[in-house]
């Protein structure tokens, strides 16, 4: 079975970059994982506090996607480890999510997103979804660590 997941109110949202669970990142709180991530995009401090600041993660995507400001360089070679540390952190740092995460076993996880095709699956489900295959891993490695912590009491 697959679950998809796109709207952060939806059963799933809380594996969405816009759910409100809000991580701390290099000494510093993120209201959520699509801050952060596009904040990462800029080395330009100033501009990553703007995005960081937003009031709303949609406000931060649009901040992060605009092109005022130059990228990093080296953002095609990162931003997949980006996003994979930010995702981690997010569940491991929010309990009640982590259990809806380890709850979906082996299913496939699929953004469902019809815009993007590189994070999710696109309009007609031949995008990448690299945003589920990183939800998958992080489950992946949460449900070892899990495993190894029962092993040992």
């Amino acid at each position: 079975m697959t679950i998809y997941f796109y709207i952060p109110s939806d059963k799933y949202g809380c594996f969405s970059n816009f759910s409100p669970h809000g991580i701390e990142m290099q000494n510093l709180w993120w209201s959520t994982v699509e801050h952060y991530f596009q904040a990462q995009k800029f080395f330009d401090n100033a501009y990553q506090q703007k995005i960081r600041k937003a009031p709303k993660p949609k406000i931060a995507a649009t901040l992060g996607r605009s092109r005022e400001m130059p990228i990093r360089s080296d953002w095609e070679e990162v931003k997949d480890e980006i996003m994979y540390n930010a995702v981690l952190k997010k569940f491991q740092s929010h309990k009640e999510i982590k259990t809806i995460l380890l709850s979906t076993g082996d299913q496939n996880l699929v953004e469902n997103s019809p815009i993007d095709y590189y994070w999710g699956c696109g309009k007609d489900g031949t995008g990448l979804n690299k945003l589920g295959k990183i939800l998958i891993k992080v489950r992946a490695l949460l449900s070892s660590n899990a495993n190894s912590l029962e092993n040992e009491s």
